[in-house]
């Protein structure tokens, strides 16, 4: 059996990511029903903000979903933690901060800890802090991104073989011959995000789905690099005027007041892209459609199977010149 899905209830090793403020009870629920794992990401919002959206997706799957706390973004670390103990929440999510200091008190309460890394490094650090489960997420990632800048394909068979636990890949991977890939690398599964915008359950503005399905591979932008905080974006208006102050000398608290959780919305759920930003993985070059979640996650699984089956064979078969 697959340890991910042992570890955490679900029929297949897809996990969706956290969207920070812009996430929502609909698509992580629907993630959920379809055999996966929902997450509903914290971002900055308030805790009162994050328990509505956790009674919201309560109420539309009985089934596990997880809650991402971003330690170094949100202002109300320990009210969230209370937070997902008073509702019982099967999977905690913990990015953007060192995880230790929380890691105890969840499990005493039978909650396993998913911790975000990006190195080696990292990943050992949270083993020995007592994480269940690791994501390793690659440079190709949306949002917010390590400034170590590793990718997907390198990053995953290093952390793997490093640590005994489970690894989840994220970053890059948008269909079943990702899926197919990270197994190949070592990984037991996939979070994804970008490629969970473009379903039909995903409650965001046209704008920003049409935007996605537009994207090829060289559809994003970095920005953050000079203030030390890197972002991966679509290629939209106010990511060139965000680009172009960058070049010109943007101060590390200017940067943080243009990309924050309020403009991230703007574009993203009213469709602003003059005044808002949309992340978004370099992924979008493979995403051509908009799905049902359902029917997303069953084509990732029977594809992923296929890949490795024709893999099997090419290497039996050898090579004929």
């Amino acid at each position: 059996m697959n340890p991910v899905c042992h570890m955490l209830n679900i029929d297949y090793p897809i996990v969706q990511g956290g969207m920070g403020n812009i996430s929502n009870a609909q698509l992580t629920a629907a993630v959920s029903e379809a055999g996966g794992l929902g997450t509903i990401g914290c971002g900055t919002m308030t805790p009162e903000e994050v328990e509505e959206k956790i009674i919201a997706t309560k109420e539309r799957t009985d089934r596990p979903f997880a809650v991402n706390i971003a330690m170094s973004v949100s202002p109300h670390v320990d009210e969230l933690i209370d937070l997902v103990i008073k509702h019982h929440i099967p999977i905690v999510s913990l990015s953007a901060g060192n995880p230790a200091p929380y890691i105890p008190l969840l499990h005493e309460h039978d909650i396993k800890v998913m911790t975000l890394v990006a190195s080696v490094k990292h990943a050992k650090k949270a083993e020995e802090a007592g994480a269940d489960l690791l994501v390793a997420e690659g440079y190709e990632a949306a949002g917010i991104n390590s400034n170590l800048e590793l990718t997907t394909f390198t990053l995953i068979p290093q952390i793997v073989e490093h640590v005994n636990i489970p690894v989840l890949a994220a970053g890059g991977i948008g269909d079943g011959k990702g899926l197919a890939a990270t197994l190949m690398l070592g990984a037991s599964g996939v979070q994804m995000g970008t490629r969970f915008i473009a379903t039909k359950e995903a409650p965001f503005h046209d704008n920003y789905k049409e935007k996605v399905l537009e994207a090829n591979g060289t559809g994003t932008v970095i920005i953050g690099r000079s203030v030390g905080q890197v972002r991966r974006i679509l290629n939209t208006p106010y990511a060139q005027k965000l680009t172009d102050l960058e070049k010109s000398g943007l101060t590390r608290e200017e940067y943080q007041d243009m990309t924050n959780e309020a403009l991230h919305a703007k574009g993203a759920l009213e469709g602003d892209l003059d005044h808002g930003f949309l992340n978004s993985g370099q992924v979008t070059g493979l995403i051509r459609d908009i799905p049902t979640v359902q029917r997303l996650i069953e084509s990732m699984v029977n594809e992923a199977s296929e890949q490795i089956n024709r893999s099997q064979s090419l290497l039996n078969k050898g090579i004929n010149y």
